[in-house]
């Protein structure tokens, strides 16, 4: 008993906190409480020290610390380039002393272009490779600032941030650098800490931006619109971003999926077979180990159809990977296989973490905008109160020069009598009523500041002060004034560092409805006839009186033509038909948009086209899921040889990726036309040799889409083809007939006589000969097509050799059918028309546009000046009538 109670004693005399003397004895401690004591404290260390960055400046501390030691080195942008080596070992020593390797490959990532999405960093010498190759040692490497990264250090001397001592407290280092960037959103982040993580994506600067001034503007502005604003994450290998919904969802929680696809075109080698040329990989694919992988699949036969695969990326003209295909092999279908095997498709996770005053916090695209904002706004703050403070220091200073300015004489006669500096001080502050501040700077004034002109500048000088405070403590009572001072530096940095997007936005078809995100408009969509596809803007092409030259409107290849140019909404799907009768669908905000000498993108690159195909017809349809719009509606087929076929538009309404037969084709035939019907119309078949043929849409019975069709025109396939049909509302009288020919002559001409209700078109039975449209001459050429109008549009005309008028129907005089026409636009030799389309009516241009024959501009005249002396030619020869006798 009285053992125990001793043991107690010595026990209680051990924890009890007076105890001096418990060297060498053991406290017994509780493991569970320690152990989470311990990784408690270590994961916070982890959390906040290393793997999250900061919500303001979107660095963690090793990037802070190698560019805040980058600055004290004075390493800008403008200066010499400094060993890698040596920045390593000034961060090290004063602020990191995590050993060299962490430092040197944070230097590394902040200067690789593929990496970064705006590099931090100016490397010279070798800093690895997209394709895996490792960065020299940091002996051989040299580094300076980017110009971008300068502006994430403006204002840091002026008391904007708080700083904290280094490890050893013989330094000051930033806790956070005062960005004029949102670089958190525009380079992301990633890392992993205890316990969670951070994926954040990288966007485009000048969204962000853009993002951040609609939050200024209106700081309740709901995610949905700032969205609008930035759109998607945007990386700086650039890529194909297909589907939306998990993007959306990472924009609007936090928490959300990228797909990234790479971006691929297809060329024709000179034997005739096509190959897959990668020019873009998702962010972070090594390129020589997705070259290997593709390889693997072929050689392990889970992708058929290629025959080799090479990696010819180079740092001149960057990333090219080359995948022959076999001569039976399609492209897209090979793509597909490629997308859903190897690392051509990536998916990331977003999980937008951040340190929000000290603690991790997930953030929506708002949170992170707001954070910004807010932080910008600190630091206005903070610079202005410094910068005020500074201000009134230097006018008191003033003061006091302009009060020995005053009392010159006086001041100089106190000096000389004075024994030591303490006296004439004293005196200083006692005669003339001065600060001890401003007497020892009136002692320290050189004389020469004594002179006429630098009185001068000393008043100019305080005037100018004094008019700066004013400004200043404006700015601080006004915080209208601090935001628009927000809104004009980061514009100014858009201006600076903004560029376009690099990573295009695909949406997936099996999306919410996504025309909720697309701005509706009408844009001009033109094909050519290799298959490049482009959307535009209907408001660039100019309108032209008839006669111009035209303007350059599509940059295409020597031997590539404009062969289909119509307008569309950007809310409806097109319909393509192709020669050999097959159907694909694709919607119109899926096109990619480029101006109007862009050559777009390769339409097999989007659609499953066979090679030896081509797309013929395009038609637009507003909505598939009107069923009353659907089973109302017909689609009419014209081929070369004149046959005419009726199809429901219901039997099209299921798109399909691989596509449909939409006709049949016979041996040397081919698909030239299709047109919408409401079932109620007149058709019209013209062919190129001048005749043109009218009868009813009832006179062709619908069929199925296995069906060949019926004759509709008479056609001698060995010397005539058809070149064009028309569907007119047999109640539409508005509407008139406007021929073409191939050396740029037209004409307009009502179906019945407006005056007399007499028809210029007879309307006969279906697989006649018809009768004469146009007169076709050795000057005219052959007819080249024939559209219907009203006077409200205008007509765009687009040649082979790329070059596009577009003109007011009404200024295209009405004749006749037997006549030639006026000259519509001057054709070059050995140049003809490619194609007509007609377009809504926008405000009249009146100067047109003179391009030599590389399609630029030589000279602005005005159309008048630019028709042709025969434009007025109406004269007809031959007979008009040719045989009439209608054919079952």
């Amino acid at each position: 008993m009285e053992n125990n109670e001793l043991n107690n004693q010595e026990n209680n005399d051990i924890n009890s906190p007076g105890n001096t003397n418990n060297r060498g004895k053991v406290i017994p401690v509780v493991i569970e409480e320690q152990m989470k004591t311990f990784y408690i404290d270590y994961s916070m260390s982890v959390i906040v020290g290393r793997a999250l960055p900061d919500v303001r400046d979107g660095l963690k501390p090793v990037h802070r610390r190698v560019l805040f030691g980058m600055y004290e080195l004075s390493n800008s942008s403008n200066k010499p380039y400094k060993k890698s080596a040596r920045i390593v070992g000034e961060v090290m020593g004063k602020y990191h002393p995590h050993g060299d390797a962490s430092i040197y490959d944070t230097m590394v990532r902040m200067a690789q272009d593929w990496a970064m999405r705006y590099k931090m960093i100016d490397g010279q010498g070798n800093f690895g490779s997209q394709d895996g190759d490792e960065p020299a040692a940091m002996r051989y490497t040299e580094v300076r600032m980017e110009r971008f990264t300068e502006a994430m250090m403006d204002d840091i001397d002026k008391e904007t941030v708080d700083f904290q001592l280094n490890f050893d407290d013989s330094l000051k280092e930033p806790t956070v650098l005062p960005s004029k960037i949102p670089q958190l959103l525009v380079n992301g982040a990633s890392g992993i800490a205890v316990g969670m993580a951070t994926n954040m994506m990288p966007h485009n600067l000048s969204e962000v931006i853009d993002g951040c001034v609609a939050y200024i503007d209106n700081n309740d502005i709901e995610i949905e619109e700032l969205i609008k604003y930035v759109k998607a994450p945007d990386f700086p290998t650039g890529g194909i971003i297909y589907g939306y919904e998990g993007v959306k969802a990472g924009l609007l929680t936090g928490r959300g999926r990228v797909v990234l696809r790479g971006k691929t075109t297809i060329e024709t080698d000179g034997r005739g077979r096509e190959k897959i040329i990668i020019t873009e990989v998702p962010y972070q694919v090594n390129r020589d180990a997705l070259t290997a992988k593709i390889g693997e699949l072929v050689s392990e036969k889970i992708v058929e159809g290629i025959s080799d695969v090479n990696n010819e990326s180079n740092n001149k003209e960057g990333t090219r990977i080359v995948v022959e295909l076999k001569k039976d092999a399609v492209a897209q279908v090979v793509i597909n296989h490629l997308f859903k095997h190897s690392e051509l498709q990536t998916s990331y996770g977003i999980n937008n973490v951040a340190l929000v005053n000290g603690r991790p916090k997930v953030l929506n695209i708002k949170d992170l905008i707001s954070e910004f904002v807010a932080f910008r706004h600190e630091v206005v703050t903070r610079r202005t109160v410094f910068e005020l403070r500074k201000a009134k220091e230097r006018a008191h200073i003033l003061e006091g020069f302009i009060i020995a300015l005053d009392n010159l004489d006086a001041v100089i006669k106190l000096i000389r009598e004075s024994a030591t500096p303490n006296i004439a001080q004293e005196g200083l502050m006692s005669n003339f009523g001065m600060s001890e501040i401003q007497a020892k700077a009136v002692l320290e004034l050189r004389l020469q500041r004594l002179t006429g002109m630098e009185i001068d500048k000393i008043r100019e000088e305080y005037a100018e002060i004094m008019a700066l405070i004013e400004r200043l403590e404006a700015i601080l009572a006004s915080k209208e004034l601090r935001f628009d001072i927000i809104k004009t530096e980061l514009l100014e940095v858009k201006a600076k560092f903004g560029d376009a997007r690099k990573s295009e936005i695909e949406y997936a078809d099996d999306e919410m409805n996504m025309l909720d995100f697309i701005e509706e408009e009408d844009v001009v969509v033109t094909i050519s006839n290799l298959g490049y596809i482009k959307r535009t803007s209907a408001t660039e092409y100019r309108q032209q009186k008839r006669g111009g030259r035209g303007a350059k409107g599509s940059s295409t290849r020597q031997e590539d033509y404009i062969v289909n140019l119509f307008v569309a909404s950007t809310h409806h799907t097109l319909m393509f038909f192709t020669e050999k009768g097959r159907l694909y669908w694709l919607k119109v905000y899926q096109i990619p948009e480029g101006d109007k000498t862009s050559k777009g993108r390769a339409l097999q690159n989007m659609i499953q086209i066979p090679s030896d195909d081509k797309v013929r017809a395009i038609i637009d349809v507003k909505n598939f899921d009107d069923e009353a719009y659907v089973n109302s509606h017909y689609i009419v087929l014209c081929t070369k040889n004149g046959i005419i076929k009726k199809t429901d538009l219901k039997d099209f309404s299921r798109p399909r990726q691989t596509g449909i037969n939409a006709i049949n084709i016979l041996e040397g035939d081919q698909l030239i036309q299709a047109k919408l019907t409401d079932g109620n119309s007149e058709i019209m078949m013209a062919v190129r040799s001048g005749r043109a043929i009218r009868f009813p849409e009832d006179k062709v019975r619908s069929t199925g889409r296995g069906g060949i069709g019926v004759y509709g025109i008479e056609v001698d396939e060995k010397t005539d083809e058809v070149v064009g049909m028309i569907c007119i509302n047999k109640e539409d009288k508005s509407k008139t007939v406007l021929v073409v020919s191939e050396n740029g002559y037209g004409k307009r001409t009502y179906l019945d006589d407006p005056e007399t209700g007499e028809p210029n078109y007879r309307i006969t039975n279906r697989g006649g000969k018809g009768v004469k449209t146009i007169n076709v001459t050795e000057k005219t050429g052959g007819l080249a097509g024939l559209i219907d109008v009203t006077e409200t549009q205008d007509l765009m005309i687009t040649c082979v050799s790329g070059i596009t008028i577009r003109m007011a129907v009404n200024k295209i005089s009405e004749q006749s059918r037997a006549t030639q026409g006026v000259k519509l636009i001057r054709v070059d030799e050995g140049d003809k028309i490619a194609a007509i389309t007609s377009i809504d009516e926008q405000e009249e241009d009146e100067t047109v546009v003179t391009l030599d024959e590389n399609g630029n501009v030589i000279e602005n005249v005005t159309a008048s000046d630019e028709i042709s002396s025969d434009e007025n030619d109406t004269t007809a020869t031959g007979d008009d009538e040719i045989n009439e006798t209608p054919t079952a």
